[in-house]
């Protein structure tokens, strides 16, 4: 039996259950697991299911799961999770989706690759081969609409978030903060350090699935020339 979570409501038409509040791919395996488990109970009054690095939102429909429960809805949800989460048998675990993403690293698309370098005292060059050396693991969705929070990178490219945020950073920014890599998909304001920029649209709202990331994927950036980049957004 599985107890290594704890459930906490939020609000009257959510929960959270937490595990251990690290990054870590074991720890997020467990919540993707979770995330499944529920998935597949097809339940009408589940509306969505939101994981993250070490926790998963349940938002749930309170009248409809009191009809069906025909009891108290904030105790019914809590004890269908845990049955659900307890049981014996191990839901097969999906295959994770290995995406390449093309990132530009020049320095007129990542202003902060000089100043991250000059820091660390290694070359820009050093950290493009550090960042697109490495597989990352999509371990949410936030802030922005499809914005994937990924890691982690490697422990040179460990950076704090700017000290001054930006007013605008581009769509598609590719940045490091923290032990973290990220996308920003629309034009906003940040504290990430640019390094990159890739022409894909990461959301798109007109689209069935919207977000050109899920929670599980896993990441490659492939580097294209500022030449490469120009041709890719333009036929986007």
């Amino acid at each position: 039996m599985r107890t290594n979570y704890r459930i906490f409501p939020l609000g009257d038409r959510a929960v959270i259950i937490e595990w251990e509040q690290q990054i870590g791919q074991a720890v997020h395996q467990q919540v993707m697991q979770a995330f499944r488990q529920l998935q597949q109970l097809h339940k009408p009054y589940i509306l969505d299911l939101i994981p993250a690095y070490a926790s998963l939102t349940v938002i749930y429909d309170a009248v409809v799961l009191y009809q069906d429960l025909r009891g108290y809805a904030g105790e019914g949800i809590r004890d269908l999770i845990m049955a659900t989460l307890n049981e014996a048998a191990v839901t097969a675990v999906a295959q994770p989706r290995f995406l390449q993403i093309p990132v530009c690293y020049h320095s007129s698309v990542g202003p902060d690759l000089s100043a991250m370098a000059e820091g660390k005292n290694i070359s820009v060059e050093h950290i493009i081969e550090l960042h697109t050396e490495q597989t990352y693991t999509v371990y949410m969705l936030g802030f922005l609409p499809g914005f994937p929070y990924m890691g982690k990178v490697h422990d040179l490219l460990v950076t704090p978030r700017l000290k001054q945020p930006r007013v605008r950073i581009p769509a598609g920014s590719v940045g490091i903060a923290g032990a973290q890599t990220g996308i920003y998909p629309q034009e906003s304001p940040g504290g990430w350090n640019i390094i990159g920029r890739t022409p894909l649209r990461l959301f798109d709202a007109r689209e069935e699935t919207p977000c050109y990331c899920e929670p599980g994927d896993q990441i490659r950036f492939i580097p294209i020339s500022l030449t490469e980049l120009q041709e890719m957004t333009h036929d986007i």
